[in-house]
């Protein structure tokens, strides 16, 4: 990952920040439990699960790309959280990690929202987390960023960015939304879906202001060539930050945009099974540091 992408992803963390830390809220996380975040990124949700968790807890972040994992670790550590987050490089389908490590796992824009096998992840999951520990994964699932001009955003929605990352000719099963189907498939029970909503409004503060700049350009990148002509000119009026007609510039802005959480529950395992699998969860807590 260049820079520029890691720029942009702390640029707009003010955006994400609050609906993600209702969404860590719902998960009822136990103060002092050991928890894995898949695909943790730029280490915002990383943050946010180990204060969820407080001083005695410890979380676990995994990803692929060794640059987000490097700066996730920056991240941590600015904060003072060091002692308490573990960040290493992983494959979310291959996970390094023993059976019933974890009292639960989170995952953030990672499982079920992209071109992999939703399957094979939530099966590891599955395997890594204790019985009657909890799953949760989470995702940016829509946006209002264009008040007053419905049939642009609307345009711009079906574009091959705006769908992204959900592909075109892709199964409806495979979309993020159909996770409580994937969850059920895979074996979890008492599966649940939450949304939080995050809104900013005008007068925009220059963070935000920055923020929501970086998010036009990260959410409809190429979308342009995809419009018809009015279309095209519209966009190029509204949504360039040097127009005299810069939407964000309107007195009257807001944006909202929602982020979903899927939940499910280990089972316990068969009773011919329990023994070995239980056990293996009070192994574990021997040592919460697994990276």
């Amino acid at each position: 990952m260049n820079d520029a992408c890691l720029e942009s992803l702390d640029v707009t963390a003010c955006l994400r920040e609050t609906p993600l830390r209702q969404l860590v809220q719902t998960l009822d996380l136990q103060p002092g439990s050991c928890g894995l975040d898949v695909g943790s990124g730029s280490g915002l949700g990383t943050i946010l699960l180990a204060r969820a968790i407080g001083s005695a807890g410890h979380v676990t972040g995994l990803d692929l790309d060794p640059e987000l994992t490097a700066h996730a670790r920056q991240r941590v550590a600015r904060v003072g959280l060091s002692e308490r987050v573990s960040l290493c490089e992983g494959d979310a389908a291959h996970l390094p990690f023993g059976d019933a490590t974890f009292d639960w796992a989170f995952s953030s824009d990672c499982v079920g929202y992209g071109p992999w096998d939703t399957a094979a992840m939530l099966a590891e999951l599955a395997r890594v987390v204790r019985p009657r520990g909890s799953v949760g994964l989470a995702f940016w699932s829509s946006e209002t960023l264009l008040p007053g001009h419905p049939v642009l955003e609307a345009h711009l929605r079906s574009t091959r960015a705006g769908i992204a990352p959900f592909r075109d000719g892709a199964e409806p099963s495979t979309h993020p939304l159909r996770l409580l189907g994937a969850l059920r498939d895979a074996g979890f029970v008492e599966c649940t879906v939450h949304a939080a909503v995050g809104t900013v409004g005008a007068p925009l503060s220059r963070e935000v202001r920055r923020a929501l700049v970086a998010l036009f350009e990260m959410r409809w990148p190429g979308a342009e060539a995809e419009l018809a002509a009015p279309d095209r000119v519209e966009f190029r009026r509204l949504c360039r930050p040097d127009s005299a007609d810069f939407v964000l510039d309107s007195p009257d802005y807001c944006a909202l945009f929602t982020l979903s959480l899927f939940r499910g529950v280990v089972p316990d395992p068969p009773p011919a099974q329990s023994g070995g699998r239980l056990g293996g969860a009070n192994d574990s807590r021997a040592g919460r540091r697994c990276c």
